[in-house]
């Protein structure tokens, strides 16, 4: 089926005559684990056509393809029997001990539930999702668009926090960061939910992969955690459709939930990817994992406390954080201080309004570090529409094309970024004048043509070079008119005493 929203609308709507899912966010943890199950089952038939010795760690009477791959089997009050009282309970009681891909399983229904209690709708859905082949390259790439719809769904659920972030965002990031195979480097997200940055991570190290050793570390070298149940489901499918054939480095876990200090030298990584959820508050008790000075409820002001953290020495990160970071006061300026003393922030792109929508109306950064080193000059990009449009919206999102402007400015961090140059767009804020801000980031663009007054600290010393630049105009130009009256004064007196014009010789 090619109308995805079509595709989870009928779903959705057959869920609706169903008197246990009364509300959005069951009908689409149903939907998340039925998806799970048929995309594994999509997966088993591939590995099997490619490795003669694969066996399933699912019980035959489990899998999928046994129990609801056909159109006319199993229904009505068998159905929902079967799913409540022998398929969720053996899935979440599987061993993983011998298995990692069973403990895998395990692990994703450890918190699913059948909400369904007309068996005769169940088996319409599970016709539905029947439809598509997760083996064809079409329909593999539909499921990005499924899963975005869940989303969209749930936001309207009323699941705040909950949203996706656009595929050019993530792609500009990981190109930017740019992960090496080659380095054997290692990626976290550590708030990843369904796994956006790490499938782009994973295509991208893909690219770089020459040999059988190559691929097998690509299968390992990534880790993400992710606090809800259906974004982690939702992930751990978006990685088997990758080809990560067990993405068992993706946990569900609150990240935040460990105290700081108990994250080891050896759990650090080389670069780390993410959009952390902002504008929510973490439940009682989560900031005193943190320092005193650095403790807070608000969620994406603890993550980068954490990312500083988890970081190797000469470790990469490119995040998503919102203005509140960049303006705010009290701890933000410590963490600010602290990010800036212990990390080379080079660069902050400046994303417009809209990038979001419709998931949120806040103002949204890119924020690109390296630890080790600190921070001498901030350079900043604003990303500007593209020409004709005013906003972005579900039909017209941002487009990984508008950031080639951005990738033909950056330059190489190794030559301190010698070759950028400021323009309408960018512009450059050494270290001295943040630390006289009080550490505030939220600097406007002071090239730009619709830029108002300005800021007076930064204004006053450029009125007064420009007053500067002036009285030197003015005497030059006063000194260049006097040596020109001089000539012509003294031409004239020549011109005076000599022959008369015209005069014989």
């Amino acid at each position: 089926m090619s109308n995805v929203s079509t595709l989870v609308k009928s779903i959705q709507d057959i869920m609706r005559k169903d008197a246990g899912t009364y509300g959005d966010a069951q009908r689409l943890e149903q939907i998340g684990w039925m998806l799970f199950l048929k995309i594994f089952d999509d997966r088993e038939r591939e590995l099997r056509t490619i490795r003669d010795n694969y066996r399933s760690p699912l019980p035959k009477h489990l899998q999928w393809n046994q129990w609801a791959g056909d159109e006319e089997g199993m229904t009505g009050e068998g159905l929902r029997d079967f799913v409540d009282n022998t398929l969720l309970p053996k899935l979440k009681a599987l061993n993983g001990s011998s298995d990692r891909i069973g403990g895998l399983v395990r692990m994703a229904f450890e918190d699913a539930n059948n909400y369904m209690k007309n068996g005769t709708l169940m088996r319409q859905v599970i016709n539905k999702i029947n439809g598509i082949d997760f083996n064809r390259s079409k329909d593999r790439h539909l499921f990005g668009d499924i899963y975005e719809q869940l989303l969209r769904d749930l936001q309207s659920a009323g699941n705040a926090g909950e949203f996706y972030t656009p595929r050019a965002v993530t792609q500009f990031i990981v190109d930017q960061v740019n992960p090496s195979l080659k380095k054997r480097e290692t990626i976290l997200d550590p708030a990843c939910g369904t796994g956006g940055f790490l499938t782009c991570a994973i295509e991208h190290l893909r690219k770089q992969a020459k040999t059988e050793e190559d691929e097998q570390y690509l299968q390992e070298c990534f880790k993400g955690i992710e606090k809800k149940h259906l974004p982690h489901i939702l992930c751990m499918t978006n990685m088997l459709l990758h080809g990560i054939d067990v993405p068992s480095n993706v946990k569900h876990d609150n990240t935040l939930s460990r105290p700081l200090k108990d994250w080891s030298p050896a759990e650090r990584v080389d670069v780390i990817i993410t959009n952390p959820p902002f504008g929510g508050m973490e439940e009682d008790g989560i900031e005193q994992n943190f320092p005193q000075e650095f403790r807070t409820r608000e969620t994406a002001d603890l993550f980068l406390v954490l990312i500083m953290r988890l970081l190797k020495p000469g470790g990469r990160c490119g995040m998503v954080l919102p203005d509140g970071t960049l303006f705010g006061e009290g701890v933000k300026t410590r963490i600010k201080q602290q990010l800036l003393t212990d990390c080379n922030l080079h660069t902050i792109v400046r994303l417009p309004n809209g990038v979001f929508a419709p998931y949120t109306s806040i103002r949204t950064n890119l924020l690109f570090f390296t630890k080790g080193q600190p921070t001498t000059a901030v350079w900043y990009y604003e990303h500007p529409y593209p020409p004709g449009a005013k906003s972005y919206n579900k039909t017209k999102p941002i487009r990984i094309e508008e950031f080639d402007a951005e990738k033909k400015w950056w330059g190489e961090e190794r030559d301190g970024f010698k070759d950028r140059v400021e323009s309408e767009q960018a512009w450059r804020v050494p270290i001295d004048e943040i630390e006289r801000r009080g550490y505030n980031l939220d600097i406007k663009n002071p090239n730009s043509p619709e830029a108002g007054p300005g800021d007076v600290d930064h204004l006053l010393p450029e009125y007064e070079k420009l007053l500067t630049q002036i009285a030197e105009t003015r005497a030059q130009l006063r000194s260049a008119l006097h040596a020109a009256l001089t000539a012509t004064a003294d031409s004239r007196h020549s011109g005076a005493s000599g022959n008369p014009v015209g005069a014989a010789s």
